[in-house]
């Protein structure tokens, strides 16, 4: 339960429903996250606009990597159970559970783990970041200058996302729990999911 008070689904009307059913629509409830954002649903829309501009040039194996492993970094559950699902069906569950203990996979290449370890530093802590550790992904594995933006956005853009969802405490929904228990254990990296189910805008008079 976030810390703020949020808008009930059946008590929500204007750009707020209509937020909410977009996310209703697209996950089948409306998870928690969503509902952090009714204070400022023109908040919630425009961050969509600037991740999908973000996501659009990229490869969906790297976009969940990158998302992946910066979520995991930076401790937040939601994110990590999600991305770490998508990229599960991608790569599998073995090289999922490998990277969020932080082990190589042999399932990615060498510019795949080296992408995995510049997007961690991101999380970490950019300031750190050398003008070394960019030149390499540029030489040792042909990445461009655009490639390399790319990836910084996806872990910076994270960063944005998740440290307002923990500040305001929401919590992973409860749809987690269906994951594979190994899965499901190792990815809830900061706060427990949720016990309540989630509300969805059927139960609310609105439509799925």
């Amino acid at each position: 339960m976030a810390f703020i008070r949020t808008i009930p689904a059946a008590e929500a009307s204007g750009e707020v429903q209509a937020m909410y059913e977009r996310q209703a629509d697209f996950w089948g409830y409306l998870p928690d996250y969503a509902k952090v954002f009714c204070h400022r649903p023109e908040v919630m829309e425009r961050w969509g606009r600037m991740l999908a501009a973000i996501k659009r040039p990229v490869e969906a194996r790297r976009l969940e990597l990158v998302t992946f492993v910066a979520a995991h970094e930076l401790k937040h559950s939601g994110c990590s159970l999600a991305h770490g699902q998508k990229l599960a069906s991608l790569i599998g569950e073995d090289a999922v559970i490998a990277l969020a203990n932080g082990q190589d996979s042999n399932v990615l290449s060498d510019a795949e783990k080296d992408i995995v370890r510049f997007a961690r530093r991101i999380a970490r802590d950019a300031s750190r970041i050398t003008s070394g550790e960019v030149e390499a992904l540029r030489e040792r594995h042909g990445l461009s200058d655009a490639e390399i933006f790319d990836i910084a956005a996806i872990a910076a853009s994270r960063s944005f996302f998740t440290k307002l969802l923990d500040a305001l405490g929401s919590e992973p929904d409860a749809d987690y729990m269906k994951l594979e228990d190994r899965l499901r254990r190792t990815l809830t990296v900061g706060r427990p999911i949720a016990a309540a189910a989630p509300e969805t805008m059927r139960e609310s008079g609105g439509s799925v």
